[in-house]
This record gives structure tokens, C-alpha cells and sequence, in this order.
């Protein structure tokens, strides 16, 4: 009997795309206490907030607390959702609960369109720009004019980047939080999770000129009920003419492959490849997009390389948002 549950486990675990839901949904719950930070000092709190859109719904919004003041913001660059909060010096308590339930959809974009209407590049400008992480030209320019060599659409392009990036990367457990995504270090040591995987797909398609941006997110539980606090993933998009912005995760392909020690030659690692190009499960939600991010209301310390945590500043002085119970925050699924 033991034997036949481990090996139920463990399919569990491996479920392969095909057998993956076409949805899901269920309430998420961000709590926040921030009263062990240090008394006498204005605190101030930003949450990524999720908002509906064509792939996800979500709905029955609460926010509840014992702050000064809240309000829900976006800020100027990217219309980045937040919500935000302040207490006061003499504040002796600082807990917030924010909560929400969502549905979110499997995407598949299939028979991509090798036909390229004309477009105007100048329209994704803002897709085609360096970040402060990740150069566009030097070394990243020479890498992505020798991985699309011969290739002249935007698909073609944007493919070969992606099996360059399954075939060449890898996935760093190690790596705290989703990585930083510091792109010249990532060509010397390609190893990491899902920023920096992402972060070198983006940098390598807008050398390549092909609008390309992240998206960061939260992964949704499979079981009925999970603390899913660390469960913070981004994914890839890319602007295809003629379709739209298609979804691409390289870093699920090499998540994959090292969780179910999987080669670049297996049968199903060529079936994660075929999936997570144009693809993507309904097990994770959007909650933000953009880097180098100045908050609304603008924060103390510097622009935000990425926003997928909580983030807060008590007196001016930044709290380390990979350190959740140390910050503190919890966040939790509940299947619904």
C-alpha cells in the first residue's frame, strides 16, 4: 500500500501538460503583520494587486487592517497594479489581509503564423529597450545576431531564441528568490530561475528585434489548500504580428527537466518545449509587469529590478522581501 501512494505521489508531481486542467481558481490570501518592525518610525507597504484581464478573472476583492491609510495605485511607466498602505510613527500595531479570488485559464496559441504583416517597430519601442540588467547591445547583441543568423520573421527569430534558451540554460536551485536576472553575469554562468531565464530571453529577442517582456506572477496550488509564500514565477511574452503578444516560459522547460531529471533528448522534455512555446498552465495568475519600477507612491529606496513580493519600507529603511517570515507576510491558496 505505502509503495502504491509513493507512486501515486509521484505522479502526481510529474503530471505531464496534456493532463493539466484547462483553469483554476480559488482565493488568495496575502496577511502582513509588520508590528515587530522597529516603533517610532512611518511605515509604508506596496502589494502587487492583481486585476482581471483577458486570461484571468478575478473577483470578491477585501482588504482589511489597522493602517493610517490604503489605497490601490498604478504606477506610471508600465500601469503596474498596487496596492499600498501607511501607519503612522506612534502605530503600535501594523497587520493588513488582503484577499481575492481568482480564475485563471490554460493559454495555448497554436499555428503561429509564419506570414509577417507589415508593422511599425516604433509602436513596441518600450519592448525593445535595455533595462538596467539587460543590455541590448555589446556581447548580448553579438549572441543574438549568431542564434538568428538566416532568420528574417519575427516568429523565426523568436523561436530560435527560445530553443537556445532551453538547450543552454539551466535551472540553479540555489538561486534566491526567482534570481535578479543580471544578464551579462547570466551569459558567463547561464544558471538560474525563472528572472534570470527570462530575463536573458527578453534581452536576446530585443537585440534580435523582437518585442519581448516579462510578466511576474504567483503560482496557484494543485491541492485543495497550500502556502504557496514563495511560489512567485514570470514568465515571457513576445510580440508576434499579425497575433499578438505570445507567451513563451523557457524557465518551466529547465524546471522540468531538473525536477524529473529529464535530458534535452527525452520524449517528454520535447513535449514541455512543444507546450510552453506559445503555452502556458492555469496554475499561476499575472500581478505585475515592468522593471526598474518606481512605485506609487514613489519609494525611498531605489527602483525595483522586479515586483513580485511585498515590499516595504519602515523609516525610509527597505525590509528584505525575500525574507518572509523575518518581513513578516504569508500568502495562501484555498481551492474554491
Amino acid at each position: 500500500m505505502k509503495r502504491l501512494l509513493l507512486t501515486m505521489l509521484a505522479f502526481s508531481l510529474c503530471l505531464a501538460p496534456a493532463a493539466w486542467a484547462k483553469s483554476r481558481s480559488g482565493q488568495v490570501t496575502v496577511e502582513v503583520d509588520l508590528s515587530k518592525q522597529e516603533a517610532g518610525k512611518e511605515t509604508r507597504l506596496w502589494i502587487p494587486y492583481a486585476v482581471s484581464d483577458t486570461y484571468q478573472n478575478v473577483t470578491d476583492v477585501k482588504v482589511s487592517g489597522d493602517f493610517a491609510s490604503s489605497a490601490v495605485y498604478t504606477d506610471q511607466a508600465n500601469g503596474t497594479p498596487m496596492l499600498y498602505a501607511r501607519w503612522d510613527k506612534d502605530a503600535k500595531s501594523r497587520k493588513l489581509v488582503y484577499s481575492f479570488t481568482v480564475q485563471r485559464e490554460e493559454v495555448r496559441i497554436k499555428n503561429l503564423s509564419a506570414k509577417e504583416p507589415a508593422w511599425n517597430r516604433d509602436d513596441y519601442a518600450e519592448y525593445l529597450k535595455p533595462t538596467s540588467m539587460g543590455p541590448v547591445d555589446g556581447e548580448v547583441k553579438k549572441l543574438a545576431d549568431s542564434i538568428v543568423k538566416g532568420k528574417t520573421t519575427v516568429l523565426d527569430k523568436a523561436k530560435a531564441i527560445y530553443d537556445w534558451a532551453c538547450e543552454n540554460m539551466y535551472r540553479d536551485p540555489a538561486t534566491v528568490g526567482c534570481g535578479k536576472g543580471d544578464v551579462c553575469e547570466l551569459l558567463k554562468k547561464p544558471g538560474g530561475k525563472c528572472t534570470d531565464i527570462s530575463s536573458v530571453y527578453i534581452a536576446l529577442a530585443r537585440a534580435a528585434g523582437v518585442p519581448a517582456r516579462e510578466v511576474f506572477g504567483l503560482r496557484l496550488g494543485k491541492k485543495a489548500q497550500e502556502d504557496v509564500t514563495t511560489w512567485q514565477h514570470c514568465w515571457v511574452e513576445f510580440f508576434l504580428p499579425g497575433t499578438g503578444w505570445v507567451p513563451v516560459d523557457p524557465a518551466d522547460v529547465r524546471k522540468a527537466m531538473l525536477v524529473e531529471k529529464l535530458e534535452l533528448k527525452d520524449a517528454k522534455t520535447r513535449e514541455y518545449r512543444e507546450y510552453f512555446w506559445g503555452g502556458i498552465d492555469p496554475y499561476r495568475f499575472k500581478i505585475a509587469s515592468g522593471r526598474d519600477l518606481v512605485l506609487n507612491p514613489p519609494q525611498a529606496g531605489a527602483p525595483l529590478n522586479t515586483f513580485g513580493y511585498p515590499y516595504a519600507e519602515v523609516g525610509g529603511k527597505v525590509l528584505d522581501w525575500y525574507d518572509p517570515k523575518g518581513f513578516s507576510y504569508r500568502i495562501n491558496f484555498k481551492e474554491k
